[in-house]
């Protein structure tokens, strides 16, 4: 009885291409990426977290300008980690987005720049 086995070399392929260059302020040391990955959390070598938007536009900026090691978003993305190994601490920073909103052409009933604030509660039930 011969047993004959037939192996073909497959190998998976890959195309790829550099799709946009993000550029810092300073040297990178890490990063995170948001939950719903529309934004990009960059900790440089200055301490500073730069957010870009998946176009490469700087959205925001976080200057802590102390020293940092790493980075890490929560799980919902509203909480960063910050590490600063040299002192021993772990800092937990509250993200709270600001959006704004077009009422250009809305009704609207006393005066037209007066403070509007929506409170959004997620776990109301």
């Amino acid at each position: 009885m011969a047993l004959i086995i037939s192996v073909s070399a497959g190998s998976a392929t890959l195309e790829w291409e550099i799709f946009r260059t993000l550029k810092l302020d300073a040297p990178p040391l890490d990063m995170a990426i948001s939950p719903d990955g529309k934004s990009i959390y960059i900790l440089t070598h200055s301490g500073d977290i730069q957010i870009f938007d998946l176009d490469g536009r700087l959205k925001d900026k976080i200057e802590l300008r102390k020293p940092v090691d790493q980075i890490q978003l929560g799980p919902n993305g509203d909480h960063l980690f910050v590490t600063d190994r040299q002192n021993k601490v772990v800092e937990v920073i509250k993200l709270d987005f600001i959006k704004q909103i077009t009422i250009q052409g809305s009704p609207f009933k006393g005066p037209e720049n007066a403070p509007v604030m929506i409170a959004d509660f997620s776990d109301f039930e």
